[in-house]
């Protein structure tokens, strides 16, 4: 009985506070909760539930014996595990504290993994056996990995071993260490491997300058010779690269259209030919089969993803149609022709599936629970498009609470996705159903621009700190429309984001703060001259393209003008900032100074530390933590009277 009436008084914004004398929940030892008040029990009991959702990501193919590699957690952290067969058992194989990513060689013989610590992005290339661990790279640098050659003998991968700063090109025979090797020495941080050739004698490799321009090089592994690929004084972005067994070369280019398109690239000529026959949306991602027969790829149209399998020699394009409708992404051809994917949907958590490319049938090889919640009660999202100040198309997606369970005008809550470069799509809620379902708080999920997935012209609309808050504006473009929806009420608004939205909560708490109950931002940026003085080196030229390059005088004027730090006095709603102490991209010391700077005048800020954490949590505990006391922080300023 107590659950029931604590959801209720929740949906109805009656203050928590009387039932905190009843327990408090054990606060992680790794969380400092600055300023905010213990967590009680009863918000533990009432959530549970939504707590204990769990997804699965396809991680590849083991040809030994035809089972999937899939992430998964069962503990605190994602972890690897094997499934040997469609809904079979999930066997974990790695045991470690932190978050690991790992990839199989193409034999199996060998599995690769991937981990920091804390967070911290300075990863480390490890050998999985036995459920040991064994060390391939420095342990100190930030590397890479980037693929196995087709046989499987050789790894690719970056490393800034060097410097700190530069990300110079290896590679290794993971079976022994003492192979490893330079084989290109390179100025920046934006170099990695895209394919080895068939013959292992060439690899192609990209050098990321933003993400309208990426220069792509033809690199002899002996000599370390690198020969441009096509012309680099044009602004050209490739996405994926992949060679074909008879040695063409696949890739994902702008060339000639505002949008990525699937086709071959002539590496003596430089001349793309697209092959796809998609005119609009971006080709995401493909896979090429090992016989050539056919190329898997994925088209995102406005945040919806299409699988598509392409005939190279017809040009025929067949789509998955049996696949569920969300996010499908991660997928690799098995050597015998199956094709593994991640899905995740509004009403099924992320989980591993294959695709018989001959029959078009689809097998569901894992389903994550969602702590015994009926998934299919879960909101499908709405595609919201409105017009921006200066008539440019804007989007997003919203979701709505139940109408029949909560009549009336609901609560909302704008969520800004990061990146920039980044894109709010359709896909799984997880603990964020809970304010949905329970709370009956609608979500909305905006594409402002400089969003991907929309064009080369729409990403570039924000560029550079003069551009920078037209995005901001974009939100009040939203906002206007949002504000007249009969099925919305407007005098309960907040916003909140993460990283780069995180940022963009501080702005929109700014210049919207009248219409707004609170502004909750995650690993945020608050002053974008002190952000790139102090963002992680490797990562640092990469930043001044897309935001402004703080060392010209100009920029770094307009920076300061625009940053939320320089108009904190502004910033009147209810602040509540969430910040990982081992951040390399938005260090701690961004929230630090905006946190001090609104209690400074007198303005309530909540801060959540996370001592183990980087660039948002990855640990379930911290992250079950910062949901309850966000749900506290909503309940004080949006939900309260």
């Amino acid at each position: 009985m107590r659950t029931s009436l604590l959801t209720l008084a929740l949906a109805a914004g009656v203050s928590l506070m009387p039932m905190m004398a009843v327990a408090d929940a054990e606060k992680p030892a790794n969380l400092i909760a600055d300023g905010i008040p213990a967590v009680p029990d009863s918000i533990v009991a009432a959530t549970r539930p939504y707590m204990e959702f769990r997804t699965a990501s396809f991680r590849g193919w083991d040809p030994t014996d035809r089972s999937m590699l899939i992430s998964t957690r069962f503990g605190n952290t994602a972890q690897l595990h094997s499934v040997r067969m469609p809904m079979g058992a999930r066997t974990q194989i790695s045991f470690e504290a932190e978050p690991v990513s790992g990839t199989l060689s193409p034999k199996g013989d060998v599995l690769l993994v991937s981990k920091d610590t804390g967070g911290n992005e300075f990863f480390q290339l490890y050998t999985l056996k036995d459920g040991r661990l064994s060390l391939l790279t420095d342990g100190k640098s930030r590397n890479n990995f980037q693929g196995f050659s087709k046989d499987g003998e050789l790894i690719a991968y970056s490393s800034t071993r060097r410097n700190g700063t530069d990300t110079d090109l290896y590679v290794m025979n993971p079976r022994d260490p003492k192979t490893d090797r330079m084989v290109a020495q390179v100025s920046g941080g934006g170099w990695g491997f895209a394919d080895f050739a068939p013959d292992k004698k060439t690899a192609v490799v990209a050098q990321y300058i933003s993400v309208t321009k990426s220069n792509l090089y033809l690199l002899d592994l002996q000599s370390g010779q690198m020969t441009p690929i096509g012309d680099h004084k044009t602004d050209i972005a490739w996405g994926g690269v992949q060679f074909a067994p008879d040695g063409t070369l696949w890739v994902t280019s702008d060339i000639g259209s505002d949008f990525q398109r699937l086709g071959t690239l002539d590496i003596k000529t430089g001349k793309f030919t697209p092959k796809s026959p998609d005119p609009k949306w971006d080709v995401e991602s493909f896979d090429i089969a090992d016989d050539g027969s056919f190329i898997a790829y994925s088209v995102n149209e406005a945040g919806v993803y299409r699988l598509k399998l392409l005939d190279p020699k017809t040009g025929t394009s067949t789509p998955v149609t049996s696949l569920p409708k969300g996010t499908v992404g991660g997928f690799d051809i098995a050597p015998w022709g199956e094709i593994g994917v991640t899905v995740a949907s509004a009403k099924a958590a992320s989980d591993a599936y294959s695709i018989d490319p001959k029959t078009m049938a689809v097998k569901r090889w894992t389903q994550s629970e969602t702590g015994g919640l009926d998934p299919n009660v879960n909101a499908e999202p709405e595609f919201v498009e409105v017009t921006s100040f200066d008539k440019e198309k804007v989007s997003g997606f919203l979701y709505r609470p139940d109408p029949k369970k909560f009549p009336g005008k609901r609560p909302l809550i704008i969520n800004i996705h990061g990146g920039p470069e980044g894109q709010s799509t359709t896909g799984f809620l997880g603990r964020n159903n809970y304010l949905l379902n329970e709370l009956g708080i609608a979500i909305f999920y905006p594409n402002v621009r400089g969003s991907t997935g929309f064009g080369k012209r729409f990403v570039s609309l924000d560029n550079g700190p003069f551009k920078r808050e037209d995005s901001v504006k974009d939100i009040g473009a939203f906002l206007d429309v949002l504000e007249t929806d009969a099925g919305l009420d407007a005098t309960k608004f907040a916003v909140t984001g993460g990283s780069y939205g995180g940022y963009m909560c501080y702005a929109v708490g700014i210049r919207y703060g009248a219409r707004l109950k609170g502004a909750n931002c995650v690993v945020a940026i608050s002053n974008f001259v002190t952000f790139l003085e102090n963002t992680q080196s490797y990562r640092r030229d990469l930043r001044r393209v897309e935001y402004g390059d703080e060392r010209d005088p100009k920029q770094k004027a307009k920076l300061l003008e625009i940053s939320p730090m320089t108009r904190v006095s502004e910033l009147r709603v209810p602040l509540m900032v969430v910040t990982g102490a081992n951040d390399p991209r938005v260090p701690k010391s961004e929230a630090d100074q905006i946190v001090e700077a609104v209690r400074a005048r007198g303005g309530l800020a909540w801060h959540l530390v996370g001592m183990d954490e980087g660039h948002g949590f990855a640990k379930k505990a911290n992250q079950d933590y910062q949901f309850w006391t966000s749900l506290m922080f909503w309940q004080k300023t949006l939900l309260g009277e």
